[in-house]
């Protein structure tokens, strides 16, 4: 497991022992982890986003620490949020990042995470040798599917 995936975790699992609100100093989990504070920031800035359901507070100076709050939507607003994160464009590792989300969030099942993340693999769009329009057709095609889960309701 990487450093990131450990750390990424190890605030997932303290976000849900403290009912989705964790207030964090960087240096004391750097030092506990044996790591540097910005591999601790790397992970909060990428994978702790808005976009990912999470809202992040910053708070500076003596004792400061960083605030973590996970959002509390319902379906139908993940969903749309989730939608509006996909942009135009989306890369495999990105899709696959956002469908994790998606699932720990509990907003799908399984069975629809698994054939979302077949969907935005590269697999299917083997034969577009154009990144850029692979990415594109990818942001297309998920959208899509979200889209019908949406209205599968």
């Amino acid at each position: 497991m990487l450093l990131s995936d450990l750390i990424a975790k190890l605030i997932e699992d303290m976000l849900e022992e403290q009912g989705g609100s964790l207030e964090l100093q960087r240096n004391d989990m750097a030092m506990r982890l044996g790591c540097a504070p910005s591999q601790i920031n790397y992970v909060i800035t990428s994978r702790f986003t808005p976009q990912h359901g999470y809202l992040v507070e910053s708070h500076r100076g003596g004792g400061g620490y960083i605030r973590i709050v996970r959002k509390q939507m319902h379906r139908d607003a993940y969903l749309m949020h989730f939608l509006a994160s996909i942009g135009t464009s989306l890369s495999e590792s990105e899709a696959k990042a956002m469908l994790r989300n998606l699932f720990a969030s509990r907003q799908i099942p399984e069975n629809t995470a698994l054939m979302l993340v077949a969907a935005a693999s590269n697999t299917p769009y083997g034969d577009i040798e154009d990144k850029v329009l692979r990415d594109r057709v990818r942001a297309n095609v998920l959208r899509q599917l979200i889209l019908s889960q949406m209205e599968s309701r």
